[in-house]
């Protein structure tokens, strides 16, 4: 066992045990050694427990002021003897370090002897021995070393990972960035409209889908329209959630179903803002969440994010799914899975996503848990919901992609697409056609950034299943940036190379960035309408 160093540094004693208790009997003198003399005239000592603390001239006074050694005259071990000593001690360190915690056993000394074995030492000149050396405890053989467990520093107190797992860390600086490109936007539209004399609220929340929205708050399914090519526009191919919250919104406080929408829609931004950073938080740290929720709110179409429309509401209950995904919360997902069913068609690529990560996960692990299966099976009944109400309402199985196509927004797998760009191409704007490639082009590299790096594979399969989604089909071609918008893992690579830079040019490309898509925003809700 180890000495203890809270002990003044003493000299064994050359007694018994019972000596150095009060109530022990008289110390008696130690045994006659049965070892020679190293020489003429050279006195035989009690080896010592440890190092010397004192001068060799010390001789009795030392040894009578020292507590705990007995009032006789032990003189200081020489040279020669002191090594010949402190060799026997790590020999024997493993008999030493038995003795019981806090002091030596009495009677017995480091060096293996007794206190009654006598060792023979060499007379020395007293001015030849060295300095003294404070007292150490005897070294261990290394198997005794090995076995003893090494002292450690106090451990620091657990915490995540610098930049992940930790999504309320930079959620004040997300929201805060997001916020102040969509005021950057506002503040250009109405400035834009004053000076146009247009009003910016009517365009934010009074035409377009959100009127439609409206009118199915107010009054619930079953308008249609119909147009002079003999197209029937119903109101069925708007999904339920937002008029929902509309009614609700409006009932509660003294607003109209328009406002309302409008502030369902600013609200599920914000949320939507912290999903997003909560994503790139936990995929490619809290600086990159923060980049990413910034750029989402300059995205070219981000000013429909400033509008009564469900973009913003789909992409909150998206990237709060896919977050839970990420943390293996399967149940919160596929909870967030059944109400972006309720909130837009394109909550199949989300539907889509948690299947393939649960089949990954299945395979991985070798077994199906039960809130996996709780969590895919509960993602789908949002949509599947929806889809069967139009189904009983118009009695026809297909009824809600009849309107859809009535809309135009038919699958063709690309088809009108590639039809559309070849037109442009060969027609009298053939820089639109140019433009629109390299759009394409730009879209495509991005999706490469994405799998390069490797985003996890929710996210990834959610992303490319929303671009497909938003490429496959019929409908009006200018619409389909905005379609793409809630694909915002495609700037996860731009914000990882945001972060990169220092801070002045990253805020100066951020601040280029909301004007630019202020300024097309305005342009766009002034003049030919949200595309």
């Amino acid at each position: 066992m180890p000495l203890d160093r809270t002990a003044p540094p003493a000299r064994a004693a050359a007694v018994p045990d019972e000596a150095a208790r009060p109530d022990g009997p008289p110390p008696t003198a130690p045994a006659a050694s049965t070892r020679a003399p190293a020489g003429p005239g050279a006195p035989s000592i009690p080896a010592q427990a440890g190092p010397r603390t004192g001068p060799a001239a010390a001789g009795p006074a030392r040894a009578q002021a020292d507590p705990g050694v007995p009032d006789a005259h032990v003189p200081f071990l020489p040279v020669p003897a002191r090594r010949r000593a402190g060799r026997r001690t790590r020999r024997t360190a493993p008999a030493a370090a038995q003795a019981p915690t806090g002091h030596i056993a009495s009677g017995h000394i480091a060096s293996g002897h007794t206190a009654a074995d006598p060792v023979p030492v060499d007379p020395v000149p007293a001015a030849s021995i060295p300095a003294p050396r404070p007292p150490t405890a005897p070294a261990l053989p290394r198997s005794a070393a090995s076995a003893a467990p090494a002292p450690t520093a106090p451990r620091a107190p657990a915490t995540a990972p610098r930049g992940r797992g930790r999504v309320g860390a930079g959620v004040g600086a997300a929201l805060l960035g997001y916020a102040a490109t969509r005021i950057v936007g506002l503040a250009v539209l109405f400035a834009a409209a004053a000076a146009s004399g247009e009003d910016a609220w009517h365009r934010l929340m009074g035409r377009w889908d959100a009127v439609w929205y409206v009118r199915v708050a107010e009054h619930g399914y079953g308008h249609q329209t119909t147009l002079p090519d003999g197209a029937v526009h119903s109101d069925l191919a708007f999904f339920p959630l937002l008029p929902a919250l509309e009614r609700a919104l409006s009932a509660a406080l003294p607003i109209g179903a328009a406002p309302a929408g409008l502030a369902v829609a600013w609200a599920a931004s914000l949320a939507a803002a912290w999903g997003v950073y909560a994503v790139g938080a936990h995929v490619a740290g809290r600086r990159a969440g923060v980049a990413l929720a910034v750029l989402w709110g300059v995205y070219p179409t981000a000013f429909v994010q400033s509008m009564a429309y469900t973009e913003t509401l789909f992409t909150a209950f998206a990237a709060w799914s896919l977050y839970a995904v990420l943390r293996g919360r399967w149940v919160p997902a596929g909870g967030l899975a059944v109400l972006a069913g309720l909130t837009r068609p394109s909550a199949v690529a989300l539907i889509a996503a948690l299947v393939v990560t649960a089949l990954a996960t299945a395979v991985r692990e070798r077994r199906v848990a039960p809130r996996l299966a709780a969590g895919v099976l509960l993602a789908p009944l949002g949509w599947v919901a929806y889809v069967v109400y139009v189904a009983v309402r118009t009695g026809s199985p297909t009824a809600y992609f009849d309107v859809q196509a009535g809309w135009g927004n038919r699958i063709d797998g690309g088809a009108a697409l590639a039809r559309f760009v070849g037109d442009l191409l060969t027609g009298p704007a053939p820089l639109a056609g140019a433009g629109l490639l390299a759009a394409f082009a730009l879209l495509g590299w991005a999706v490469w950034l994405c799998v390069r790096q490797r985003q996890p594979l929710p996210v990834l399969v959610y992303t490319l299943a929303v671009a497909a989604v938003s490429l496959v089909g019929a409908a009006y071609f200018g619409s389909r940036p905005r379609l793409i918008m809630p694909a915002f893992p495609l700037l996860l690579p731009a914000a990882v190379a945001l972060v990169r830079l220092r801070t002045r040019y990253a805020v100066a490309v951020l601040a280029a960035a909301a004007s630019a898509s202020a300024v097309y925003g305005a342009f766009t809700l002034l003049g030919p309408g949200p595309p």
